[in-house]
């Protein structure tokens, strides 16, 4: 009896949430005992959603609690898919649950289809595929879609595949000794929300908190720490284009290496397993018991590693194994008007300058840098560390001058933050510069097709999370 007046206390609380005219199911007691474990609260922009048990009850908690997210997320997704390529939604659903669903790990897609119980409960229709063409939609869109855009005569946008910055720094470049990383995304302005704060206590494996697109099992703009003491970060691999369609999804690597793994050798040979080249990356890792970093380039044919305890790693969609960089990318390397090639070399000139000084105060500073190595000169525009390309009138080829895209957030961590599954986090950008969707809409008109979907972002401030936060 207690359980159930607690479930409809929670229940009230949650009602703001769900939009006027929807209304939800009645549950089960199994359900109401599910959602009794799990909570949601917003914070300073973010969403903070704690999810746990097995991956049905996982599941569960997360459709249910975040439905009209979701359905949002899906919204945005699917306008953004039938504008670039003219294709249903419904047509890329379909490809996914043909190409995605029957290799996504079996815990994974238990908990895809809790989440598909726990939407219908709140009276939102969702299916396991759409789920899967959802949390692979970076993938399809990306990697896949390339391949056979051809062979459909399709004349859709290229598609620029250059996003986030991050470094990680330990031993002689931190001022502890410990280890500091830090990560900013950089994304469509227009694209699914991300501003969600995962935190999933499962019932086996490692407890997690990661930021997180809406609707994700993984986290797609990936920055993370689990209780094992792993914390991880990654930078796309700019202009990377080998995909293989018989290998796992990165999605389902990327989960189940980061619920598993209790070392950065593991997590990695989880990652490399069966890998699909699909969101191609470079993962900046480490091991807060060790205070040891990592590198790993992970491309398609060639893979690229490293790991030392003292030193840093950076990321700026620049791959530095050679192999990748000449065999499986298009990128210029040298070519310092592009942002890949501008950030890499602000990346050198910081951990240089800030050598022996790097800690979490210096990690914010770092992410919302505005010192552009083209011009040389402070302007925040597509080539700073904290990217501003709807401010860029200079830009051409697939950057479009003021694009609406750039730097969404920011994040950092120390060791001592790990350990207590803790990080500090900006909605926005991490600068804190606001951005004003509508009005942008009027000074840029070219861009009309957004209007529904280019979201507002107020300034907002540098935030505590904690696993476990109620």
């Amino acid at each position: 009896m207690k359980i159930r007046i607690i479930f409809y206390f929670l229940s009230f609380l949650f009602l703001p949430a769900l939009s006027p005219a929807q209304t939800t199911q009645q549950l089960t007691s199994e359900q109401e005992t599910w959602i009794s474990k799990a909570n949601r609260h917003e914070k300073n922009g973010w969403l903070y959603l704690h999810i746990e048990g097995n991956p049905e009850e996982r599941g569960f908690q997360y459709g249910y609690l975040l439905a009209n997210e979701i359905k949002e997320s899906i919204r945005v997704i699917s306008v953004t898919w039938e504008y670039q390529t003219a294709m249903k939604w419904s047509w890329l659903v379909q490809k996914a649950g043909g190409i995605f669903s029957k290799k996504v790990d079996p815990e994974n897609l238990r908990e895809i289809n809790g989440m598909v119980k726990g939407m219908k409960a709140a009276n939102i229709s969702t299916s396991q595929d759409e789920l899967v063409a959802l949390n692979g939609y970076l993938e399809l869109m990306w990697y896949w879609f390339p391949t056979i855009k051809d062979s459909l005569k399709i004349n859709s946008p290229e598609i620029v595949k250059q996003s986030c910055s991050s470094f990680i720094a330990t031993g002689s470049m931190t001022s502890d000794g410990g280890i500091v990383l830090g990560h900013n995304s950089m994304f469509e302005y227009y694209g699914p929300p991300c501003n969600l704060i995962l935190d999933i206590a499962p019932e086996k494996g490692h407890h997690i908190l990661m930021q997180a697109f809406v609707g994700f099992i993984h986290s797609g703009t990936d920055f993370f720490v689990t209780d094992a003491g792993l914390v991880g970060s990654e930078t796309t691999i700019g202009d990377f284009f080998p995909f293989d369609e018989s290998g796992v999804p990165e999605f389902s690597r990327m989960r189940t290496a980061t619920q598993y793994a209790s070392s950065i050798d593991e997590w990695c040979k989880i990652m490399k397993k069966d890998n699909n080249g699909g969101y191609a990356n470079s993962w900046l890792l480490g091991d807060v018991n060790t205070n040891e970093i990592a590198r790993l380039e992970l491309g398609l044919k060639y893979v690229g590693f490293e790991m030392k305890k003292d030193g840093f790693f950076t990321g700026s969609n620049v791959p530095e194994d050679l192999r990748i960089l000449r065999f499986e990318t298009k990128l210029h390397e040298t070519d310092i008007k592009g942002s890949d090639v501008a950030r890499r070399v602000r990346w050198k000139s910081l951990m240089k300058e800030y050598t022996g000084m790097i800690n979490l105060e210096l990690a914010e500073k770092f992410e919302a840098d505005h010192f552009d190595t083209y011009l040389n000169k402070e302007l925040p525009d597509s080539r700073t560390l904290c990217a501003h390309f709807d401010l860029d009138e200079e830009l051409s080829g697939p950057d479009l001058p003021f694009d609406p895209d750039g730097t969404l957030d920011g994040k950092v961590l120390d060791s001592k933050m790990a350990k207590q599954m803790s990080f500090v986090a900006r909605w926005g950008s991490a600068c804190g510069k606001a951005f004003d969707g509508k009005k942008f809409l009027q000074q840029h008109p070219q861009f009309e097709w957004m209007a529904g979907i280019l979201k507002s972002r107020p300034s907002e401030p540098w935030t505590i999370f904690q696993a476990g936060e109620k």
